[in-house]
């Protein structure tokens, strides 16, 4: 899929369900592109009854990216890719691969986004920027950094949060929930024992029970708010 912005064109992920029509879930990648573990994701989400879009989020300057290796160079090569990253660009190509999900055929006009990581936080801000119907931040780093937008939120959020997440402190968590309590539109779970990316496939902290209750959870938050 080929999703088109004022300053040029990036390609996006797709994976269909055998239904004719289906609702949407952007999926948003980590700082490692759309990788073999976002596409897996995908095609979860598509055997679960959705189109799966996954866009290219740093096609302006490694377009394609598609690191799995985890090695020192992976790291690297990512890290600067994501201090370099214009946020608010971002959630532009963001709202524009939204726009094009509800037209895409087989979409019965319901969009949903998810993300891990960068890709959590571009979620709660695709929440509180566009007209998105449903968001899911899995261990959105940074997302304590923008909680003055919390208030925009228009938006059903789901987020999930690894306890012992080396990458958002016990205090950058507890702020997340205060800035969200009392929301009836808004879901939080915490993961006792669970690092950063305790949900990637491949990663060296994955938790695969934590993972399945927090995918069961995201499956049926998108079932109850996208169909």
């Amino acid at each position: 899929m080929i999703v088109e912005v004022p300053d040029g064109r990036f390609n996006a992920y797709v994976a269909r369900p055998a239904a004719a029509e289906a609702p949407v879930v952007v999926v948003l990648q980590e700082i490692f592109g759309v990788n073999a573990d976002l596409r897996a994701t995908c095609d979860e989400l598509a055997g679960a009854g959705f189109i799966a879009i996954s866009p290219d989020l740093f096609w302006r300057h490694a377009p394609g990216l598609d690191l799995n290796a985890w090695t020192e160079a992976d790291w690297k090569q990512a890290l600067a890719l994501y201090e370099s990253y214009d946020i608010d660009q971002g959630v532009g190509d963001i709202a524009a691969t939204i726009a094009a999900a509800r037209t895409i055929e087989g979409s019965s006009g319901k969009v949903g986004v998810m993300g891990f990581c960068l890709g959590g936080l571009l979620s709660f801000l695709t929440a509180t920027r566009t007209s998105v119907d449903a968001a899911i931040a899995y261990y959105g780093g940074g997302t304590d950094q923008h909680l003055a937008e919390a208030d925009r939120l228009s938006a059903p959020l789901m987020m999930h949060l690894g306890e012992e997440d080396e990458f958002i402190s016990k205090q950058a968590q507890q702020q997340i929930k205060e800035a969200l309590a009392g929301r009836p539109d808004v879901e939080i779970y915490a993961y006792p024992g669970c690092a950063h990316a305790f949900a990637r496939h491949t990663g060296a902290h994955y938790d695969a029970a934590a993972a399945d209750v927090a995918n069961r959870r995201t499956r049926a938050f998108f079932d109850r708010h996208l169909r």
